[in-house]
C-alpha cells in the first residue's frame, strides 16, 4: 500500500546525500545549505530525510535493530532464541541483563542519532523559510520537533545520559553530554510545539496516512511523562488522553484485522511506520522501505499452520471444512514467546490468537530456547513480501506505533494506578471497551487488572519492559530458568544500557563521554 511517507521520502532522496555511518556528520547538499534560505520544497526534502529513519527499525547500520524486539527481549514475554546463544550475541547478553559497552546494540545509537541530525535540519529549514503560509509552515515545524521528540526519547529511553546537540557541529563534531533529567526537559520542549492546538491535525486521512498528527504527539507526551514518572504532569496528560477520545474520532477496530494489510491505518492506529516491500538490501546500510522483523521472528522452515488460530475459530463455532487460516512464511526463530505470557490470556479472549502463533512440533525446525509460541502481529506472512531481491528485508508490515487502545489504557492507569480524576472518560469505561473488543466480561477496574490487561493488549508490540521499569515491578525480571539458558537478576542501574566504547573513544576534553553508573 503506497502512502504519502513513501513519496516523501523519495523526494528527500534527490536533495540528500548518503547518510554516513557517523551520526554527528549527516548533512544536507549545497543546494540546502543549513542556515540558507528554504523553499516548501526543501523544507519537505529535509522532513522527508527525517521521516526515513521510521523505516530503519529493523535492520539498518549492518545490524538488527527492532526496537519493539530489543525493548521485548528485557521482558518477562519472551526469550531471545534464534540459532544458539551465540547467534546474535548480542542480543542474547541484553536478554540476560549483560550487555557491555562493545557487546551493545549501537545500530539504535546510529540510527536515532541520524534521526535527531535529520531532524535539526528539518527545524533549522522551518526557520529560515521563505515564501511559505503559515499555516503550513507552523505544521512542517511541529512534526520536525515530533520526530526529533520520538527518536531523542529512544536514545533516552535505552542510554539516559547522552550527548545532545540542536545546531550543525562543526569539528571534531562532538556534543555535550546531557543527564537523563535534562534529555527529558527538552524532549518536553519538543513536543510543546508539537501539541501546539492548530498546529498539527488530530488525525489524518488517506493522502497523507503516516505523518505525524497531534494525537500522535500527545501520546509521545504521555509515554515520556509516565516513564519519568513525572507525577506534576499526570493531570495534563489526562486531559490529553481526554482530548484524542473526544476529538480524535479514534475507534478500537477488530483485534486481529489490525496486524493485516488491510488494516494498516485503520479507525485504532494513530501512528504507525509504513513499509513498503522494496529497496533495502544486506550491502546498503540505509536504503529501502521494508521491514525485516517479520523473518526475523518467525519459526524456522515452517510448513505447519498456527494451532490458536483453527482453535478459535472451531471454538467460534466455524467448521473444519471453513477454517480461514493465515499462510505463514518461516523465518529465523528469534523471540519465542514464554508459555508463562500465553497463560495469562483469559479463555475466550481474541487477543490471544492475533498475538501469538502456536506450531506443533514437526512442523518447523525447533531453534535455541524454543517454546512452540511465536509472536503472530508481525509475523511473516505470504504475499505480504514481493521485493525483486532480498525478500528477508523487504517485509511490507507496518510497524504500529500509537494505537488508540493505549489512549484508553493511559486514562485507566492514570485514574486507578495514580489517582488522577478521570473526566468524560472513566477508568471503568476505557477497560470496559478494551474487553469488549476482546470478547470478554467487565471485570473491575483496579491495579493489578489494569496492569495486566495492558500486557494482553501490547504483546511484541515493545511495550512490557518499560511498563516494569516505570511500575518498578522489576521483581519480576529476575530469573533462573535453565532449561531455557535464562538467568539473570536485575539491578537498577540496568535500566540505562552502557554508552557504547566506540563513542566514548571519540570523545575529548570538555566533550569526554561518561559511562552510565554501573559499567566499566
Amino acid at each position: 500500500m503506497k502512502r504519502y511517507i513513501k513519496s516523501l521520502v523519495l523526494a528527500a532522496l534527490v536533495g540528500f546525500t548518503a547518510c554516513s555511518d557517523d551520526f554527528l556528520t549527516v548533512q544536507p547538499t549545497a543546494s540546502q545549505e543549513t542556515g540558507g534560505p528554504a523553499t516548501e520544497g526543501a523544507i519537505l526534502a529535509n522532513l522527508g530525510a527525517t521521516y526515513q529513519i521510521l523505516l530503519f527499525d529493523s535492520y539498518a547500520d549492518y545490524q538488527y535493530n527492532s526496537v519493539p524486539l530489543l525493548s521485548d527481549l528485557r521482558s518477562d514475554d519472551i526469550f531471545k532464541g534464534g540459532g544458539d546463544a551465540g547467534d546474535q550475541a548480542v542480543l542474547y547478553k541484553l536478554s540476560q541483563f549483560e550487555p557491555t559497552s562493545v557487546d551493545i546494540p549501537i545500530g539504535l545509537w546510529n540510527i536515532y542519532y541520524s534521526g535527531l541530525s535529520r531532524a535539526n535540519n528539518a527545524i533549522i529549514s522551518c526557520e529560515n523559510a521563505v515564501d511559505v503560509p503559515e499555516n503550513k509552515l507552523n505544521q512542517l515545524k511541529a512534526e520536525a520537533h515530533f520526530l526529533r521528540a520520538y527518536y531523542v526519547h529512544w536514545l533516552w529511553k535505552f542510554w539516559g545520559n547522552i550527548p545532545y546537540f540542536e545546531e550543525d557541529l562543526e569539528e571534531p563534531y562532538m556534543a555535550p553530554q546531557y543527564t537523563a533529567d535534562e534529555i527529558y526537559a527538552e524532549i518536553l520542549e519538543d513536543l510543546e510545539i508539537a501539541t501546539a492546538a492548530g498546529a498539527l491535525p488530530m488525525n489524518t486521512n488517506s493522502a497523507n496516512d503516516g505523518r505525524a498528527t497531534r494525537a500522535a504527539a500527545l501520546m509521545l507526551k504521555a509515554r515520556v511523562v509516565m516513564y519519568q514518572k513525572d507525577t506534576d504532569k499526570y493531570a495534563e496528560v489526562m486531559a490529553d488522553m481526554q482530548t484524542i477520545v473526544s476529538e480524535g474520532g479514534y475507534s478500537l477496530p477488530d483485534y486481529a484485522r489490525i496486524w493485516s494489510r488491510e488494516g494498516e491505518f485503520g479507525p485504532g492506529s494513530i501512528f504507525e511506520a509504513n513499509h513498503q516491500a522494496d529497496g533495502k538490501d544486506w550491502g546498503a546500510a540505509w536504503t529501502g522501505f521494508g521491514t525485516n522483523l517479520p523473518r526475523f521472528i518467525s519459526p524456522n522452515e515452517l510448513t505447519g499452520f498456527d494451532q490458536l488460530q483453527i482453535d478459535q475459530q472451531l471454538e467460534n463455532g466455524v467448521p473444519e471444512s471453513e477454517l480461514d487460516t493465515i499462510p505463514y512464511e518461516g523465518g529465523w526463530g528469534f523471540g519465542p514467546v514464554r508459555t508463562d505470557l500465553v497463560s495469562v490470556f483469559e479463555e475466550g479472549d481474541e487477543r490471544l490468537a492475533a498475538s501469538v502463533n502456536k506450531f506443533a512440533k514437526g512442523t518447523y525446525t525447533e531453534r535455541f530456547q524454543d517454546t512452540g509460541y511465536f509472536m503472530a502481529k508481525y509475523a511473516a506472512r505470504e504475499d505480504y513480501n514481493d521485493a525483486p531481491f532480498n525478500p528477508d528485508l523487504n517485509f511490507e508490515n507496518n510497524v504500529r506505533i500509537f494505537r488508540y487502545a493505549e489512549v484508553l489504557l493511559n486514562i485507566a492507569e492514570l485514574e486507578v494506578v495514580h489517582g488522577v480524576a478521570a473526566g468524560a472518560m472513566t477508568a471503568q469505561d476505557a477497560l470496559d471497551l478494551i474487553r469488549e473488543r476482546a470478547g470478554l466480561e467487565t471485570i473491575t477496574a483496579d491495579v493489578d487488572n489494569i496492569k495486566l490487561e495492558r500486557r494482553r493488549e501490547f504483546v511484541g508490540e515493545g511495550m512490557r519492559f518499560w511498563d516494569i521499569v516505570r511500575w518498578g515491578d522489576t521483581n519480576l525480571l529476575n530469573e533462573d530458568i535453565p532449561e531455557y539458558s535464562s538467568s539473570r537478576t536485575w539491578e537498577d542501574y540496568m535500566k540505562y544500557l552502557p554508552i557504547p566504547q566506540s563513542e566514548i573513544d571519540k570523545t575529548e576534553g570538555e566533550f569526554k563521554l561518561e559511562q552510565n553508573d554501573g559499567y566499566n
